[in-house]
């Protein structure tokens, strides 16, 4: 194995192109990092830590900015803005036939139109999303009372670098390895272990160390599944027609059709946490408004929609339902099945064409259905241990280790790739 890693590396640092990509991806994520220590003008440091240690959901919020929003940095946002722009854009697939069209009928340009609606979407809630937060803040004192232009300004600047940083993602996934937003939440994650391993470190107490190796073994545990489900596939075997021409034959080859086990990836997770902390980030900026019946509905919903079995239930939900959405937006059995047809392969017992995408369909809703009770479990594990603990944190490393586990699994594997392709 480790002979394996060390031949890998040699390939890697001998391959101009690998090690290009490479670079770029560690050069986006300095530039990433470099964003995120650079803070909103007139923010009061004391008042935004004491702020985080009493508001544990902005935590999971703080997941997707990537440690800007703990930091109250100009990409406090992050890639939400765009994450949520990138949901509303897929869902509007299911209602609107034009926009499905647009993204699985025509080819690559349309896929670039749709992004391309998904980027214009981003500006508007980055918006939304810039306000909400900086007037929520202001109220708790954390911003320092600024001039209206000097609001806009701040508001403007939080705009750019939430588009800077959706840009910059797009560039890793262009000329990296992997998807680049997946990695800017992987980096920001990575970022923030050192001050949470501190803050353990400072409220260390050795009557916790039971507890804490109990932990350490369910975290190695949901690791190895983690993996495992993500790796697994099932193989459907494929045949491809013997042709003879003249003297010479041909086909006769049998090779298998690989679906995933676990076809999103961390995707539905991302997609579920996103959607799930929406409405709450509205409801927290409502109860700091003078209005007191507005208040008080949006305390009542507030404290509905953050207890502990609802928030689980609704997270499992989400979480299952994105898996199967996920991948009825990104894989098409009609299409495969065509494809195996024009290119003279069938599966053995099936029929070619709508008999062999029904065939597809149905194996690979069995596989989602595994997959997707799978992923829904281990992102509300961590719930249920802070329930059953008290530890609060535990929710929102829970989710980081989740998001990471898959994250750092997927870029492996196409690295992989990358240098299978070229060593052939």
């Amino acid at each position: 194995m480790w002979d394996t890693f060390l031949h890998k590396l040699k390939f890697i640092s001998s391959d101009e192109d690998l090690r290009r990509r490479i670079l770029f991806i560690l050069g986006g994520l300095m530039i990433f990092t470099i964003l995120r220590s650079i803070p909103v003008p007139g923010v009061d440091s004391d008042r935004l830590a004491d702020f985080f240690t009493q508001e544990e959901f902005f935590g999971f919020i703080d997941i997707f900015a990537g440690g800007g929003l703990s930091n109250f940095s100009i990409v406090m946002l992050g890639l939400g803005p765009f994450i949520t722009s990138s949901i509303i854009m897929q869902l509007m697939t299911v209602v609107s036939p034009k926009l499905k069209a647009l993204y699985q009928d025509e080819g690559e340009a349309g896929r670039r139109t749709f992004v391309q609606y998904s980027r214009m979407l981003t500006v508007p809630i980055a918006a939304i999303q810039s306000f909400g937060f900086l007037m929520l803040l202001r109220g708790e004192g954390v911003l320092l009372d600024l001039e209206p232009f000097q609001f806009m300004t701040n508001i403007i600047v939080i705009i750019g670098a939430s588009v800077l940083l959706m840009w910059i993602g797009e560039l890793i996934t262009q000329y990296g390895i992997g998807n680049g937003v997946s990695l800017l939440i992987f980096a920001g994650i990575v970022a923030s272990l050192p001050g949470f391993v501190a803050e353990r470190l400072v409220a260390f107490d050795p009557a916790d160390i039971p507890m804490l190796v109990g932990f350490a073994a369910i975290a190695l545990i949901v690791i190895f599944g983690v993996v495992v489900i993500t790796e697994a596939e099932r193989q459907i075997p494929i045949t491809y027609a013997k042709q003879v021409r003249g003297q010479s034959s041909g086909g006769g080859i049998l090779t298998y059709l690989p679906l995933r086990l676990n076809q999103g990836g961390v995707i539905p997770i991302i997609f579920g946490l996103s959607i799930l902390l929406f409405p709450q980030t509205i409801l927290e900026f409502l109860t700091r408004v003078d209005n007191p019946t507005v208040v008080q509905v949006a305390n009542f919903l507030l404290t509905q929609l953050t207890t502990e079995w609802i928030y689980a239930t609704l997270y499992f939900l989400l979480v299952f339902g994105f898996t199967y959405f996920y991948i009825a937006i990104t894989f098409d059995p009609k299409s495969v099945a065509s494809n195996l047809q024009k290119g003279g392969a069938f599966i053995a017992g099936v029929r070619p064409g709508e008999a062999t995408a029904n065939y597809i369909g149905d194996v690979l809703t069995r596989l989602t259905l595994v997959g997707a009770l799978f992923l829904g479990t281990v992102a509300v594990l961590p719930l249920v241990m802070q329930s059953i603990t008290g530890i609060g944190a535990l929710a929102i490393g829970g989710t980081a280790l989740l998001i990471t586990v898959v994250v750092v699994t997927d870029l492996i594997k196409k690295i992989d790739a990358q240098i299978a392709l070229r060593e052939y």
